[in-house]
Parts: structure tokens; C-alpha cells; sequence
């Protein structure tokens, strides 16, 4: 049985067209994954930066599996696209660690089993015979990427963007100027630890109150556990529509703190969008709408912050657009090394 779930994207609801390309990212083809702790998934994106081919199949974790595992993926994506691997212009890797862009090394990358630093692009370009570039690129970095893409299309990428990811933590990917903001060791856009509730709930990281205890998933979790396996965050969305008022009063926290993140962003980067990407965003609208009543109930209590225009700068990433993988293979390309 194939372990890979496969999937054509031409014509799918959410997907970018070929009537659209994403303009500058023009060259042959690419393939990008987005490797997580669970889950790899890739895609093969077209000359015209759209992507058309997908597949997903399990992480395995540690430096062997995870370049096996992004070996295999590869492969089978120039498969579905018709090419030799030799064919196309580069591949991108996505993952949750600190990494060097320069050499392509990560360290850190504990959700896959990988502690110390390894090059784990030299290694997947050994796995492939050496006949085509690889690059390594942080997750949130790659997902910037490809929510500006996957956003703004036909009118190329816009230069200031965050993507705002809400998940078991909070964090944000950012894009100014038109290049990746990385840091000087790899942090920018970790909003999360910063304080947003002075002697607030405990955090792991060893402070109290971090942005990221009330505007993160697991924030959710802890607060209303599920009993039946779905996500929290989906039951304490459904419970409030249906008046439940402790249910009420957790999601506009959750809003207050989400717009929080947002109003981070836009007054130290000021950028021109904010895209919510993450597990919690599969909440889809209910989520948008409330984080933007919590800007603009802010923005009412000051003209500066009104002069911001805050809630129209956030949006959520396209709903069924893989824009790690997506940004991976436009990361792949090398416009962003």
C-alpha cells in the first residue's frame, strides 16, 4: 500500500490557479515541504510558482527518517509532476528548529528527534544525488512566504507581511522589505514570551503571563479541555455562539489577547498584513470576526491606534492552501536564501 496520500490541486477550492501565478516566481519547477513533528507535507509547485501536486505521510523523527522521509517525498512529487529530480530548480525544507540559511544546518529541532546541530541540507542533497539545491528554511519563515503568496497572487508578494501562527504556541514569521527577518540567532517573531499579563499564568519558559498562555491553542486547551477529541478551540467558538457565558468570556480573552499579537506586530514591524495561520485558525471566520472587534474596540479608545487601521490589516491564511510547503518551494528557489 502506498504510504502517501497524493493529490492533484489544479481546480481545488482554496488553491491558487494557473490564471494567477504568483508574479516573480517565475523559473522550473520546485518542490517544498513542510516537515513537522507529526506529519510531512509537500508540494510540487509549477513554473509559475502554483502549486499542483501534493502528498503527505508521517514524519518519522530523527536525522535518518527525517531525510529518508524528505528523500522519499521528493522523489514521488517530480513523479507526479512528470520530472527527474534532476529537473527541478531546487527543493525548500520547512522545519521547526533554529537554522542556519546559510549552510543549510539546524539544531534544535526537538519535535523531530534532532538535538544538535546537523546539515540537514547537505544530507537530503547526498540522498539525492547531489543533482539538485536544497535549502532549509525555519517553518514560520516558510509559511510567511507562502501565505504572502498565497494571498496576493497576481500582484506579486506583498513586502511587509507576518504570519501569525496559533498553535501550541504563538509566533510569527515575518516578511519586510521583501526578504525574511530572521535575527541575529534565529528569534525574531517570537512574540510569544512576550509579557502580556504582568504576573500572569505560568509559562513554561520559566516567567509568568507570556502572550502566548492566552492567545495560543494549548491556552484553549487548558481552559476548556475537550471530552469528545475535538479541538477546544472549535468547542469553546461553538459553546459561546450558543450563549454559554463562561464560553463568552474565554473566547473574547482569547480575542482580546489574539489582537494583542496583531497590535505587537503592526507597531514594531509595521506591516501591512497580518495573516493567522496555525491550528486555531481552522475556525475560519467566527475567529477573524472577533479578533477584529477586539482591535477596533481598542482602536475606539485611541486615535492613534484608530489612525492604524488595525483590524483591516489582519487575515487568515487561505483556507486548504499548504502555505508552508507552498513557501518552502518558493524558499527552494533561492529568491529567499
Amino acid at each position: 500500500m502506498n504510504a502517501y496520500d497524493e493529490a492533484s490541486l489544479d481546480g481545488m477550492p482554496g488553491r491558487p490557479r494557473a490564471a494567477t501565478p504568483l508574479a516573480g516566481r517565475s523559473g522550473g519547477w520546485a518542490v517544498g515541504l513542510d516537515i513537522g513533528g507529526t506529519k510531512v507535507l509537500g508540494v510540487a509547485v509549477d513554473p509559475d510558482g502554483v502549486p499542483r501536486h501534493e502528498v503527505r505521510t508521517a514524519t518519522v523523527r530523527g536525522l535518518d527518517g527525517v531525510v529518508t522521509g524528505a528523500a522519499d517525498a521528493v522523489e514521488r512529487l517530480a513523479a507526479l509532476a512528470g520530472i527527474g529530480v534532476g529537473e527541478l530548480v531546487g527543493v525548500g525544507i520547512g522545519v521547526p528548529g533554529v537554522v542556519v540559511p546559510g549552510d543549510g544546518s539546524v539544531e534544535h529541532a526537538v519535535n523531530l528527534g534532532i538535538a544538535g546541530r546537523v546539515p540537514l541540507a547537505a544530507h537530503l542533497h547526498d540522498r539525492l544525488g547531489g543533482v539538485v539545491p536544497v535549502r532549509v528554511e525555519n517553518d514560520l519563515n516558510a509559511a510567511v512566504v507562502g501565505a504572502a503568496a498565497a494571498t496576493d497572487g497576481a500582484h506579486g508578494l506583498a513586502p511587509d507581511v507576518a504570519f501569525l501562527a496559533l498553535g501550541t504556541g504563538v509566533a510569527a514569521g515575518l516578511l519586510l522589505d521583501g526578504r525574511l527577518r530572521r535575527g541575529v540567532r534565529g528569534s525574531a517573531g517570537e512574540i510569544g514570551h512576550l509579557t502580556l499579563v504582568p504576573d500572569g499564568l505560568p509559562c513554561k519558559c520559566g516567567r509568568a503571563g507570556c502572550l502566548e498562555q492566552y492567545a495560543s491553542g494549548s491556552a484553549l486547551d487548558a481552559a476548556w479541555p475537550s471530552t469528545d477529541g475535538r479541538p477546544s478551540p472549535a468547542l469553546v467558538f461553538e459553546a459561546a455562539e450558543a450563549g454559554d457565558a463562561v464560553a463568552v468570556a474565554l473566547r473574547d480573552r482569547f480575542a482580546w489577547a489574539v489582537g494583542s499579537a496583531v497590535r505587537i506586530l503592526v507597531l514594531t514591524c509595521d506591516v501591512g498584513r497580518v495573516v493567522i495561520g496555525g491550528g486555531v485558525a481552522a475556525i475560519g471566520e467566527p475567529l477573524l470576526d472577533v479578533v477584529r472587534a477586539a482591535l477596533l474596540a481598542e482602536s475606539r479608545q485611541s486615535p492613534f491606534l484608530a489612525s492604524l487601521d488595525l483590524a483591516e490589516r489582519v487575515t487568515l491564511a487561505p483556507a486548504g492552501v499548504p502555505v508552508g510547503a507552498l513557501g518552502a518551494a518558493l524558499v527552494g528557489r533561492g529568491t529567499y536564501a
